[in-house]
């Protein structure tokens, strides 16, 4: 290890807007988008949403500010909006991935670089320099901490290395210098905390742990802002994030190709509200139902295989097989293939079918098991199904899901699928929010967005 800290502090102190190529500039406003218009939608539908409401009620944390929380009327303190809005992001399950390190980048980042660029009066241009410098530091940070290694010693990596680049992306819109940056990562290594034991119960963990990387990275580069000394080498040090949250770290991904190859490039984003691990498997189904005529009455047995990251996340049959709650659903394999393959399609709305008795008659004839032919791939997301019926075996081996880099939607299916999420709550405004998020670097204010989404 050398210096990883100091380097990706001093990436994100010297990044200029002008640095980064178009095309990155142009991903980065399409994948904020699709994050925004998951949290609008889960400020009314998400069922843990008035949970964490009363509770800033109750600790007086609910008080007025000059924040945005998207889909929500009053504004917010800065911190609480970062909370807010990371939360409500994730909580649909519906928002990025990249796939080399198993995290969802826009949770932590977004909401941290749109509360400070509020709270400093930021431009357009400056919140998307900001969000690129967060993107880029916690996808390095998850490819180095390895995802097969950190999932199995039980962390949640968009919370972990997402803490780090909320602070990122905080750091720059306050203007730190490298060694201000570093004390941040610093303190980002005391609060870096997210749990997989959510998976058992189908816990509301996932969703406030990410909104808690964002407000930390918040806090931590605010209190770097104010001359707080935070630990050097939090990532490389000898109780730091390579070593305390993996047994396999690979701390040269951290800094590889930096400034020149941009990871934001290889985020992906979600055609389904579930776990990234059961995308593929969701492609093949909907597919071979089509193809085949498939219905349920004629399916003797599925079988799908996957990366043992998806057998841990989605794949326990004795917990996962019939799911009683939206969260336990977004993390079974069972439930959300025989849907897909019950209707065809799979969106946030199926989640009504939860305990349906035809929907958990069809996931009984599912088995989920490990495909060898998955593991130390690049990508670990891919899925083999198989499907029995009185005509034979029908067989497809899907090596990504659809979304990902090589098959990323086209414009209008992005701003479709956000339509979709937020006209049921931004009623007309939706269209010009929109507009304003896709146009953001023209703007001399980004609360000439933010509004917006209010």
């Amino acid at each position: 290890m050398a210096n990883e800290t100091a380097t990706l502090a001093g990436y994100v102190a010297a990044l200029k807007f002008d640095d980064i190529p178009p095309q990155v500039l142009a991903r980065a406003k399409v994948l904020t988008l699709d994050f925004l218009g998951s949290a609008i939608r889960a400020r009314r539908d998400a069922e843990s949403t008035p949970s964490l409401l009363k509770m800033l009620k109750a600790l007086s944390l609910d008080g007025d500010g000059e924040a945005t929380v998207f889909g929500d009327a009053k504004s917010w303190t800065p911190a609480v909006a970062a909370l807010l809005n990371g939360a409500l992001g994730h909580s649909l399950d519906f928002d990025d991935t990249h796939a080399d390190s198993s995290l969802h980048p826009s949770a932590p980042v977004v909401p941290a670089a749109f509360a400070v660029g509020e709270m400093v009066g930021a431009s357009g241009r400056e919140v998307l320099t900001a969000i690129v410098a967060g993107y880029e530091v916690c996808c390095r940070l998850g490819n180095a901490l390895d995802p097969t290694s950190h999932y199995a010693r039980g962390f949640h990596p968009t919370a972990t290395a997402g803490t780090y680049g909320a602070a990122a992306a905080a750091a720059k819109l306050f203007g730190l210098s490298q060694e201000q940056i570093v004390s941040a990562f610093g303190v980002s290594g005391s609060q870096a905390a997210g749990s997989l034991q959510f998976l058992v119960n189908g816990a509301w963990n996932k969703r406030y742990q990410v909104g808690a990387a964002a407000m930390n990275g918040v806090i931590a580069a605010t209190l770097a802002r104010n001359d707080f000394l935070g630990a050097t080498e939090s990532v490389e040090g000898i109780h730091g994030l390579l070593v305390g949250y993996s047994d396999n770290a690979h701390p040269e991904k951290a800094v590889a190709g930096l400034g020149s190859v941009y990871e934001t490039m290889k985020i992906g984003v979600k055609p389904y509200p579930s776990c990234r691990y059961t995308h593929a498997a969701l492609d093949a189904l909907i597919a071979m139902r089509r193809e085949h005529n498939l219905t349920p009455e004629q399916v003797k047995r599925v079988e799908i295989g996957l990366h043992r990251n998806g057998i841990t996340l989605t794949g326990d049959a004795a917990t996962k097989r019939h799911p009683t709650s939206i969260v336990g659903g977004q993390f079974s394999m069972f439930f959300t293939g025989a849907v897909a393959l019950d209707q065809g399609r799979f969106g946030w709305d199926d989640y009504a079918r939860l305990g349906d008795a035809a929907i958990d008659a069809l996931a009984d004839k599912f088995e989920v098991v490990q495909d060898d032919r998955l593991e130390g791939k690049t990508h670990p997301f891919g899925a083999r199904i198989s499907i029995t019926t009185d005509d034979g075996v029908h067989e497809r081996l899907y090596a990504d899901p659809s979304g990902e880099p090589d098959s990323f939607p086209s414009d209008e299916a992005m701003a479709q699928k956000f339509l979709l999420l937020t006209r049921p709550v931004l009623d007309g405004r939706a269209e010009k929010f929109a507009d304003a998020i896709l146009a953001l670097e023209s703007l001399a204010r980004v609360g000439e967005a933010t509004r917006l989404g209010r």
